[in-house]
């Protein structure tokens, strides 16, 4: 049942997610196209115009079709571990020093296998650090994961 809930939040997650484009909001041919129209279905017609013939790609590295690549990605979409029951599994498995929410999270965040059992119990190590109080958001926890790992010579070098 953990890895079903544990696997729907991330699903969820990606679902949710909104990041701004590769290329620019404005990159490629279904953009041109499609440019001032509003809703989904557009949306989908200038992605698929996009993905179906391969010019948002071409445009970003020849620098065409509208797509710069001057500005920095960002992600707008929610923590992984603000959904239902995610940041209550991790807290518990970081207390005990495994478990499938710790791993998962650990993959979530491209630390390499061969680093996982570190992270791990780097992260019950520090689990007073990260988890300080009950209401602690999940904005907080991974400030606080992160400033671990900052603060840890094997696992700086990876956040």
């Amino acid at each position: 049942m953990r890895k079903t809930l544990l696997a729907a939040a991330l699903v969820a997650t990606s679902f949710g997610a909104q990041a701004s484009a590769p290329g620019g909001s404005g990159c490629g041919w279904g953009n041109m196209l499609f440019e001032g129209n509003n809703g989904m279905p557009m949306h989908l017609l200038a992605t698929l115009v996009n993905g179906t013939s391969g010019n948002r790609t071409f445009g970003i590295t020849s620098g065409t079709n509208g797509c710069d690549t001057s500005g920095a990605l960002s992600y707008h979409g929610e923590n992984m571990l603000a959904q239902a029951g995610v940041m209550e599994e991790v807290a518990q498995d970081m207390a005990v020093g495994d478990g499938e929410a710790l791993t998962a999270l650990s993959v979530s965040m491209g630390i390499p296998a061969e680093e996982r059992e570190h992270f791990k119990k780097t992260m019950h190590e520090n689990f007073s650090t990260i988890f300080p109080s009950e209401d602690v958001t999940a904005e907080e926890v991974m400030s606080n994961i992160q400033n671990v790992m900052n603060q840890d010579k094997q696992l700086a070098s990876l956040s």
